[in-house]
């Protein structure tokens, strides 16, 4: 493990990688910091295709030690598929599907969910709580399981059923609130203070390993490609961990020397009914202010105010990237035409980064000659309510 220390990107200080950590005193997320040189010197990018098809292929940027504390399900290695028809039809002719619905729990938050549970078990934590708008939580709850560790699970109640049925499956402690993602955030944050240190909070970057198995997906866009980067990065952002996990992957690749310096656009995708992030990008602001009266059929981005605020903003702007706010009808239309065209029903978040796509097509952000990869991070099988089928007829037996 080439792990040295985890970063305070706000103010700098270092913290030790070898004990439980959470926020760094200033309130900001911590990253994972690697001794890239001593990394690179030990594999070369050819070697990968010699591994497993998962995640841990990338093991020597990865922050757990032993391998016996690694706790998987096969996760990563997911597809990226080309969508040539509806490609066409928006004006993209080399537009790529990042599909995460292959994982093992139907969503990318299994990647984050596998590298931090086995980096806590690594650490001693024997329980983990957290807040969720549903998939994540599942996923922790499953690989908690998997880990022998107990999880308490806190998500608003209008949470996605199956993501509560998950959770359930999985023995977790789940708990629900009549509010949104920040509600259930404060009671994890209750539950822990009264834990005595015996409840570790698992919480969206409120610790710093999570992030390292989000990152994964920026390895694997890369490695996909040949070692080459695309020209634009379109993902749906509600915590932002995956689009700060892949701005991290890339400036490591950049570093090792894997990549030229050259990084892709990324984009942030936001609904209108809940985009705080696109509304303080817009105005040049460097934190959020919270979005008040948050509702989208994309639940999984319907988070009013980000802990990752600056480091979303910050990896936007240091990549020319920007932020898109689509509407949700716009949403499950696009959803709907994919899957008609292409064979593959995107889940809500998915399909929001496909109405960006066209939007910012249509606006000549993206050109023409441009290839484009679009993150769907779930499997659309997961939100069977985004397809209205009250119109099929029903024949006689």
């Amino acid at each position: 493990m080439y792990l040295t220390h985890l970063e305070c990107p706000r103010c700098g200080r270092e913290h030790d990688a070898g004990v439980p950590q959470n926020l760094c005193d200033c309130g900001s997320p911590l990253l994972a910091r690697y001794d890239l040189a001593a990394a690179a010197r030990a594999v070369e990018p050819e070697r990968f295709g010699l591994r497993a098809a998962d995640l841990w292929r990338y093991r020597e940027l990865l922050p757990v030690a032993d391998p016996r504390n690694v706790t998987t399900l096969g996760e990563g290695w997911t597809p990226m598929l080309r969508a040539p028809a509806y490609g066409a039809e928006i004006g993209v002719a080399d537009l790529l599907v990042k599909d995460e619905g292959l994982t093992p729990t139907g969503s990318f938050k299994a990647r984050g969910a596998a590298v931090g549970i086995s980096r806590a078990r690594e650490l001693g934590v024997r329980r983990i709580a957290m807040p969720t708008n549903g998939n994540a939580g599942a996923a922790w709850a499953t690989y908690a399981a998997r880990a022998a560790m107990g999880a308490t699970i806190v998500m608003p109640v209008d949470a996605p059923s199956i993501c509560r049925r998950e959770c359930v499956a999985a023995g977790a402690d789940l708990r629900l609130v009549d509010g949104l993602i920040g509600d259930a955030g404060r009671q994890v944050a209750a539950l822990v203070a009264a834990s005595g240190g015996t409840v570790f909070d698992a919480g969206t970057l409120r610790e710093p390993y999570r992030l390292e198995g989000k990152k994964t997906m920026g390895y694997e866009i890369v490695e996909q490609l040949g070692w080459q980067v695309p020209d634009v990065i379109i993902y749906p952002t509600g915590g932002g961990v995956g689009l700060i996990g892949i701005h991290k992957a890339l400036l490591e690749l950049c570093e090792l020397g894997w990549v030229s310096d050259r990084l892709p656009r990324l984009v942030a995708v936001q609904s209108t009914g809940c985009a705080p992030v696109v509304r303080a990008f817009a105005a040049g602001e460097d934190r959020v202010r919270p979005w008040a009266d948050a509702r989208t059929v994309a639940f999984g981005i319907t988070v009013p105010a980000p802990l990752g605020d600056e480091l979303i903003l910050s990896a936007l702007r240091a990549t020319a990237g920007t932020a898109v706010a689509v509407d949700d009808a716009e949403i499950l239309a696009d959803l709907r035409d994919f899957a008609a065209r292409e064979g593959l029903l995107l889940c809500p978040e998915g399909a929001a980064c496909l109405t960006a796509a066209r939007q910012l097509r249509a606006g000549g952000w993206i050109r023409d000659d441009e290839r484009v990869v679009v993150l769907n991070t779930g499997a659309g099988l997961k939100y069977p309510e985004t397809v209205d089928v009250s119109d099929v007829p029903v024949l006689p037996a």
